[in-house]
């Protein structure tokens, strides 16, 4: 969320940055609601003193004249809350300012690959992709899955869902104790305010899963990732500068519709509906914001660089980051079978814009300020799976376990 003082300060700033997120909101109008906005609330100070002035004489004849008041007080009352519902929805659907050093450009195309790292195997048979490793072993089954909950699931087996598993524990573990994230098991459910908090909503309804509770007077979504549970334990609080930065990790499922993948992805766990994934979530001085996104990109980027992926870093453009992001880099592992680099998380920097949208903030010298925030996968665990399986595949079927995994996965060598 922006400050709408910031909007009249800088209207062809807004107007050139938010045209580089490929954003439609129209600020002209929400200019104008805003300037209907405060003559109201001068009008309504005027006639509010009209009417203190008058109570304090006890004339009868002033008593229909203050009725008269308080009649038109309503009515500018009124037309405020119209005027407020319409510009909060305008300023909740402007996307986050990128920063300088981002690329400007419609969509991926514009992305700057920033480095790449590891080797890329040379394999010496036909290479074949993880889901027709994993069903020839009988180990992802997406037929009975499609049978029991429909298109984007997977029901994962014996030593596959072992797999799975071990790499959850392995990046906690590696998160915990080699980079001192906190551990949280957050909640599934939330609500609407704790959606719109980080910026899900009302943006991306069409990608949430809501669902429906006895009784409950809130709306309830499942989350889209564990970004939108740690990021909002700071909601409607004010911390202390010596308590920062505040540094969480969870390993949770996430519930996506993908709204838009249509035809994207259809065979195998690439993209998923329901998926696991390991994330990370900084709380800080928006003034330390690009040194904890350096941080954050090298902890997502050492679970690779331990399981021996090759992988490459890409800053991404203005049109193609994320809602609430002011600067964003993605990493992408290698997934021999596509002959290319997919994405495998994605460490962003939101400025104060999610802080604005949960009241979320800090004292600092005498005063009090919007926190930083910033987010990122560490890591998708389902995309993980498929450029571990596909990079470390051999002839027979059978897949190599690395050897950091094989105290996570009974001592086993191979799947």
């Amino acid at each position: 969320m922006h400050n709408i003082k910031d909007i009249r300060k800088d209207i062809k700033v807004f107007e050139k940055k938010l045209n580089s997120r490929n954003s439609n909101v129209d600020l002209n109008e929400l200019l104008k609601l805003d300037k209907q906005n405060r003559d109201i609330i001068q009008k309504k100070e005027k006639l509010e003193q009209d009417k203190k002035s008058i109570s304090k004489s006890k004339d009868e004849k002033n008593f229909s004249k203050s009725k008269e008041l308080t009649k038109l007080i309503n009515q500018e009352i009124d037309k405020q809350k119209k005027i407020i519902l319409n510009l909060n929805k305008l300023m909740a659907n402007i996307p986050n300012l990128p920063m300088e050093d981002v690329p400007v450009g419609k969509d991926e195309k514009s992305n700057k690959i920033i480095k790449k790292n590891g080797t890329i195997r040379n394999f010496t048979f036909k290479i074949k992709p993880h889901s027709v490793i994993g069903e020839d072993s009988n180990q992802i089954d997406l037929i009975t899955s499609a049978q029991i909950s429909g298109s984007r699931f997977a029901v994962l087996k014996d030593r596959y869902a072992l797999l799975e598993r071990a790499l959850i524990n392995f990046m906690l573990d590696l998160h915990t104790s080699k980079f001192n994230y906190q551990e949280v098991s957050p909640p599934l459910i939330v609500n609407e305010s704790t959606m719109f908090g980080t910026g899900q909503l009302p943006k991306f309804e069409d990608d949430q899963f809501e669902i429906k509770l006895d009784n409950s007077v809130e709306r309830k979504f499942l989350i889209p990732t564990a970004e939108v549970v740690l990021t909002n334990l700071v909601r409607d609080k004010i911390l202390e500068k010596k308590d920062l930065p505040l540094r969480y990790v969870a390993g949770t499922p996430c519930f996506r519709k993908e709204a838009g993948s249509y035809g994207k992805d259809t065979k195998g766990i690439m993209r998923q509906h329901q998926f696991y994934k390991v994330e990370l979530v900084s709380i800080v001085d928006p003034e330390d914001s690009m040194k904890e996104l350096d941080r954050m990109l090298k902890c997502a980027e050492e679970v690779l660089i331990q399981l021996n992926i090759p992988y490459q870093v890409v800053l991404l453009s203005s049109g193609d980051m994320g809602f609430s992001a002011e600067k964003t880099f993605d990493i992408e592992a290698w997934i021999p079978s596509e002959n290319k680099y997919r994405e495998i998380s994605s460490c962003s920097s939101c400025g104060s814009f999610q802080s604005r949208r949960m009241n979320a903030k800090f004292k600092k010298t005498n005063k009090t300020e919007f926190l930083g925030t910033l987010n990122g996968s560490g890591l998708a665990v389902g995309r993980l799976m498929v450029a571990l399986i596909e990079n470390n595949q051999n002839e027979d079927g059978s897949v190599t376990v690395p050897e950091i995994l094989k105290k996570y996965t009974n001592n086993l060598s191979k799947i």
